[in-house]
């Protein structure tokens, strides 16, 4: 996760009864089911529900569109976050990708910027380790833990980036990758995304900030940019306009970028979620051109 950079980035649990309405379908014929108390939850009380809660949500989600969860869409998804993580769309060549930028969050690695200062390259090593001992990144695991929350290096150099990369050449290692990927990013965002009514490229603007931002709910991370942005509009589960509330919300997404470094390159949204948002593709259908960074990217 690498939340500032050009190439990327105490809470009480609450268990919500959940109250069930339908939205009238959408133009194009898509039928919008969410509980009205999880679409209306903020914060930290969203982010326990999109984690913890989810039997509730399980029953509504299953009559719900795949959207961004169904196959191509995903690799879709997963082609334009690697646009603006790695500047490729071929996803699959950053599972060894491993620097440090500069962005104050240590070393960043692997398909979604798994970040030495953000506790999740820990996390995913920690859990790695679990299942696969004696692995070549398992003897880092001490300084992993020592530098967590900070950008040093200390204990990690010079060896942890080859050990890396020399892991990332794994099968195992490739597919725990992803599997934290889906973990901590793609389902608690796609859900989370469903639950508020949003359709696929609301889905995978949720996706992106969560990647981006991180999930925390202070107020630049995911579930607090949320937050405000509930405060401003109405999610389509709650009867609001999706277009509207994407709006705002990609406006927040993009103020949190610039305060956190105010040259920064905003292109994940000016020119490519932005754009599609206002060119009403809200099924993130394709072909799919947008601009990152200065290069342009097609996907037929």
């Amino acid at each position: 996760m690498r939340r500032a950079g050009v190439l990327l980035f105490a809470a009480v649990p609450v268990v919500v009864t959940a109250a069930f309405f339908l939205l009238p379908a959408d133009s194009d014929g898509r039928s919008a089911a969410a509980p009205a108390a999880s679409a209306g939850l903020t914060g930290k009380d969203a982010k326990d529900r999109a984690e913890r809660e989810r039997a509730e949500d399980d029953a509504v989600i299953a009559d719900l569109p795949a959207g961004l969860a169904a196959p191509g869409k995903k690799e879709l998804a997963q082609r334009i976050v690697a646009s603006a993580e790695n500047s490729t769309l071929r996803w699959r060549d950053s599972y060894g990708a491993i620097e440090d930028d500069g962005d104050g969050e240590g070393y960043t690695a692997g398909i979604v910027g798994f970040c030495t200062g953000t506790h999740d390259l820990l996390t995913l090593v920690e859990r790695y380790t679990e299942d696969h001992p004696g692995n070549g990144l398992a003897r880092y695991l001490p300084a992993l833990r020592e530098v967590d929350g900070t950008d040093s290096h200390e204990g990690l150099d010079p060896g942890f980036t080859a050990a890396w990369r020399a892991e990332a050449e794994l099968p195992a290692f490739r597919e725990a990758q992803e599997e934290e990927r889906d973990r901590v990013y793609f389902d608690p965002a796609v859900r989370l995304a469903k639950l508020d009514g949003l359709g696929p490229l609301g889905q995978f603007i949720y996706y992106d900030a969560m990647v981006f931002h991180g999930p925390g709910t202070d107020s630049d991370g995911f579930y607090g940019l949320r937050d405000r942005a509930l405060q401003e509009a109405d999610t389509p589960a709650q009867g609001g306009s999706e277009k509207a509330f994407l709006d705002i919300f990609l406006d927040l997404c993009r103020e949190a970028m610039k305060a956190r470094r105010a040259d920064i390159d905003t292109s994940r949204i000016d020119t490519a979620q932005r754009t599609w948002l206002y060119d009403g593709n809200m099924d993130l259908e394709t072909p799919l051109v947008w601009t990152m960074y200065g290069e342009t990217y097609r996907v037929p």
